[in-house]
């Protein structure tokens, strides 16, 4: 829609919004750096509007909550453009000196009401319009989303349903505003910088353009193909036989600081998948469930404290990494490992420091020019950042759009893919919590972890508990159309009727995505995580 991936405003600038739309995160306990910038602004007399279908902490710093139905974004979200538009609320200057498609945006949503949304998320019409009035009256307005938001379905339509609202109220391009993922892991963000993705190369020049192949093929010496790469579900089953697009079947697999097998959904066909492998190799930390099926483990210096390096923020923030002890063991840095394999496979691979792999990365991506570790010393730089002279860029889209006008995404609502029904009346909603994270690989290592948390827990509300007769504290089993597990039953107001909440923080016990639906977004092939048809009864 805009040219360019990544949050449009700095994490800095969050304290300074006058206005706060978190949609689909739990900054709190998924984010809590980032939280405490929402709160200062909070203090600061911000306006903060929270749409989540679970009472989360941020909710109390909120001056309006909505507690919308898992799996109800798009419709909430295209039902509030409606109203802006219905109103004349849009920023029509901006819209006709930077956007394009707005006449058949408007003509999409136009039957996309308050009334019509109202059943499907479970917000009432006039507060629908309420929130669209404030969001578009504000004098700059931020919206803050993470997994809640993308781990759908149709979750690359919800993000064009955020961009469409940003677009139309002119807040791109504008301090303390714009439209903010947080990412989901550390320096998810700069392995994205530097090509880590099926389409891109560093930089996110992309594969199918031919000055983008000819720009790194001269850095590399190398051809580079004009193919595609797979993304991950297309791996899996190209393990398991099927023949990928390209034409390619996967016999060898290299996983690096990844707990597949833990962290997707269906893990037995991931599993599956490793074990029809020729060969598999895992890069981690620690022995995780995914490198206990490997016929070779790389044991990595993943520590922050052992490696140097950079790492990038969700806001495309550069920052330099010191190593302050040594790795233990045999363990060893990431680029050295790889480095290694390269020249025992022939290749003439010369870096001797990450700095040395950071400049080539850096000549290739012209959004990197700018930035080297020299200045990386007692700077933070946000890209793009085109020339040592340059400052950086806090704030995206300043001006104009790298593709020139922003485009308006004319998306529908689809419901859930694993719906409920007589067997599976509740949805199951996954997430984390603030003392774990992820599958645990790191978190649960801790030393007396277990005082907070010892077992995975179903979070389910009182009406609901009380209806199936179950009682909090009890052992109970949740099915899903794909298996079941067990867990602790914790009787609770946050999760509300007819929706329950896992985290997949304790594999060993409850493999919570066991039960996750299979259902993909078409584009991104992210599974739907954040949504399936479950039922709960005494384990």
């Amino acid at each position: 829609m805009f040219g360019m991936g990544g949050m449009s405003n700095s994490i800095r600038e969050l304290e300074d919004a006058p206005y706060i739309f978190a949609i689909g995160t739990n900054t709190t306990e998924s984010h809590p750096v980032i939280a405490l910038r929402i709160k200062k602004a909070v203090k600061k007399g911000a306006r903060l509007v929270v749409a989540d279908p679970r009472r989360i902490d941020l909710v109390q710093f909120a001056e309006r909550y909505l507690p919308i139905k898992v799996g109800s974004d798009l419709a909430l979200l295209s039902a509030m453009a409606q109203v802006i538009i219905e109103e004349g609320l849009q920023k029509e200057s901006f819209l006709t000196a930077r956007s394009e498609g707005f006449a058949e945006y408007s003509a999409h949503v136009a039957l996309l009401t308050p009334e019509w949304a109202a059943p499907i998320c479970g917000i009432d019409p006039p507060t629908i319009r309420a929130v669209a009035r404030d969001y578009a009256s504000a004098e700059r307005a931020a919206i803050c989303y993470t997994l809640g938001i993308t781990e759908h379905a149709c979750g690359v339509a919800n993000v064009e349903a955020l961009g469409n609202l940003a677009l139309l109220t002119g807040n791109l391009g504008r301090r303390a505003s714009g439209v903010n993922p947080f990412r989901g892991q550390n320096n998810v963000q700069g392995t994205g910088d530097m090509g880590c993705m099926p389409e891109s190369l560093p930089g996110y020049l992309k594969v199918a353009n031919p000055d983008d192949r000819a720009a790194v093929s001269r850095v590399w010496n190398l051809p580079v193909s004009a193919v595609p790469g797979m993304k991950k579900p297309e791996v899996v089953e190209a393990a398991l036989g099927s023949v990928h697009a390209a034409g390619k079947r996967v016999h060898a697999m290299w996983v690096v600081g990844d707990n597949t097998v833990v962290a997707d959904t269906d893990p037995e066909r991931t599993t599956a998948a490793f074990r029809a492998l020729d060969f598999l190799v895992v890069q981690d930390i620690f022995l995780t469930e995914t490198a206990r099926l490997a016929d070779v483990v790389f044991p990595a210096a993943a520590s922050f404290a052992e490696v140097d390096g950079t790492f990038t923020n969700s806001d495309r923030h550069v920052q330099r990494v010191r190593k302050i002890v040594e790795p233990p063991g045999e363990a060893r840095a990431d680029w050295w490992i790889i480095r290694e394999v390269a020249r025992r496979m022939g290749h003439d691979w010369t870096y001797e420091t990450p700095s040395e792999i950071w400049d080539e990365a850096a000549s290739i991506a012209p959004i990197l020019h700018g930035i080297n570790y020299a200045r990386l010393e007692h700077e933070q730089l946000a890209w793009p950042c085109p020339d040592v002279n340059h400052p950086g860029t806090p704030f995206l889209h300043e001006g104009t759009f790298k593709s020139g006008r922003g485009k308006f995404m004319s998306v529908s609502w689809q419901p859930i893919v694993d719906g409920t029904d007589e067997d599976y009346p509740l949805v199951l909603t996954t997430g984390r919590r603030l003392s774990t994270y992820h599958t645990g690989t790191q978190t649960r290592r801790a030393r007396h972890f277990d005082r907070i948390q010892a077992h995975e827990q179903v979070e389910v509300n009182p009406v609901d508990a009380a209806a199936l007769d179950l009682t909090d504290g009890a052992m109970v089993e949740i099915a899903s159309r794909r298996g079941a597990v067990r867990a602790v039953l914790k009787v609770t107001d946050r999760s509300p009727r007819g929706t329950v909440f896992m985290t997949f923080h304790f594999p060993e016990e409850t493999l919570t995505n066991l039960l996750s639906s299979t259902a993909l977004d078409p584009l991104t092939l992210t599974p739907e995580f954040k949504a399936c048809a479950v039922r709960i009864g005494p384990a």
